[in-house]
């Protein structure tokens, strides 16, 4: 078998294109949307890069959480091509480092100036004060106890930085285990202790506060119970599409011989069940604020469902649950390598047109933009996940060595 990973030329290539596609749009946007005189294009900077920043990362860290889940179950359907999520993962740090980066400028820096005064436009909270009138925001001093500088700040790099510590703490005893002694299990289960407490970690973070803060703190005078479920489920259906494609991709390219059909079939499962269990999240949170029909809580939806971003809603919908509902749910489709992979792309695609409606109508309201400057920033951060994670996929073989669940993963039966 071809073990090692040499990324190939037209390959590298591409993900440099698209990363300099994305840096070039990232340019030409600082002069021409900060350089702007309305206030709406200053936003939309900020928003692009919001939006992939938090997006690629919570991606990154699925990854993490999926190696540490099915090492905590003692699961061997991953652990041929293992090697996959894991590289994706090693690189939280850097998505981590880009994410913090955007926020903080979010946060701390960028202001416009309103009749009232200057304004964060994004994380209202920052500013307390209503924006038309002056006057004291008093829902939002009433959450000052969570919304504010120091707990944001620290919380943030402290999740950023543990993401990062398990994600390479994870793979480097995957990686040691390759030298261990056959039949030696001390590494293997020193992997699972780690992963039970990277879970502890990620249950605390991406599964509750996280969101809050990121993300749900955009829209600060609403909130849902569910929204973390809600985006984690997102990021889990985009990362399975991410895993998939890559492992597609080496096979065709001549290495994971020992990957077969029913492997694939385990990566098109995944992506048909959560995304059954994102629609279920989805319309959970939907339903019960439609139902109670809080002005407060409804507010949320009307601006996406029956505003200016009603497009992207019920392309969201249509892409996540009635694509994989009629395209996944039969066994042939998730054994065939074509419809997989389209299934990926668009899944992968939807999501990320899912956190842009999570993103975009808060702080831009109707004045919504998807165009060269937002599928610029997108082809960047693809750019920079295809080539880190080859880079990484390149520095250590592809196939994991003395892992005591290798022969079940050789002989498993979807």
């Amino acid at each position: 078998m071809n073990e090692r990973f040499v990324i190939p030329a037209r390959l590298k290539l591409t993900s440099l294109v698209l990363i300099a596609i994305g840096v070039l749009s990232i340019i030409v946007g600082a002069v021409v949307l900060l350089g702007s005189s309305s206030n709406m294009d200053k936003i939309r900077f900020w928003d692009a890069l919001l939006q992939n920043s938090i997006f690629f990362l919570v991606v990154a860290v699925a990854a993490v959480f999926i190696i540490a889940a099915v090492s905590l179950a003692q699961g061997s359907w991953i652990v041929v091509y293992r090697r996959v999520p894991e590289a994706i993962g090693a690189n939280v740090w850097l998505f981590g480092l880009i994410a913090l980066v955007v926020i903080f400028c979010c946060v701390f820096l960028f202001r416009v100036h309103t009749p009232v005064g200057e304004f964060n436009p994004i994380y209202k909270w920052t500013t307390p004060i209503n924006e038309h009138t002056g006057e004291p925001d008093l829902i939002v001093l009433g959450k000052k106890w969570v919304l504010n500088n120091g707990f944001f700040s620290v919380f943030s790099i402290l999740t950023v930085g543990l993401w990062s510590f398990f994600g390479f703490k994870i793979r480097t005893l995957s990686l040691s285990q390759d030298a261990a002694a056959v039949n030696s299990t001390k590494i293997y289960w020193r992997t699972i202790t780690v992963s039970a407490l990277f879970l502890v970690v990620y249950a605390l973070t991406q599964m509750s506060i996280q969101p809050w803060l990121w993300v749900m703190s955009i829209d600060v005078h609403w909130f849902s119970t569910m929204f973390s479920w809600y985006s984690w489920a997102s990021s889990f259906v985009a990362v399975m599409g991410v895993i998939l494609l890559f492992v597609v991709y080496l096979k065709n390219q001549g290495y994971y011989q020992i990957v077969n059909m029913e492997h694939i079939h385990d990566l098109g499962k995944f992506m048909f069940a959560f995304s059954i269990f994102w629609t279920y999240v989805w319309f959970d949170q939907f339903m019960l604020i439609w139902y109670a029909n809080v002005p407060e809580e409804t507010i949320y939806f009307k601006i996406r469902m029956q505003g200016p971003y009603s497009v992207i809603w019920f392309a969201v919908f249509i892409i996540c649950f009635i694509f994989p509902i009629l395209i996944l749910m039969s066994r042939p489709s998730k054994r065939n390598y074509f419809t997989v992979s389209f299934m990926a792309m668009a899944l992968f695609f939807g999501h990320w047109l899912d956190f842009y409606q999570m993103i975009y109508p808060g702080t831009m309201g109707g004045n919504w933009h998807l165009d060269w400057y937002e599928i610029g920033v997108l082809c960047g951060f693809i750019g920079t996940l295809i080539y880190s994670t080859s880079l990484s996929l390149s520095k250590h073989p592809l196939i994991p060595h003395n892992h005591p669940m290798m022969k079940e993963a050789l002989i498993h039966v979807s």
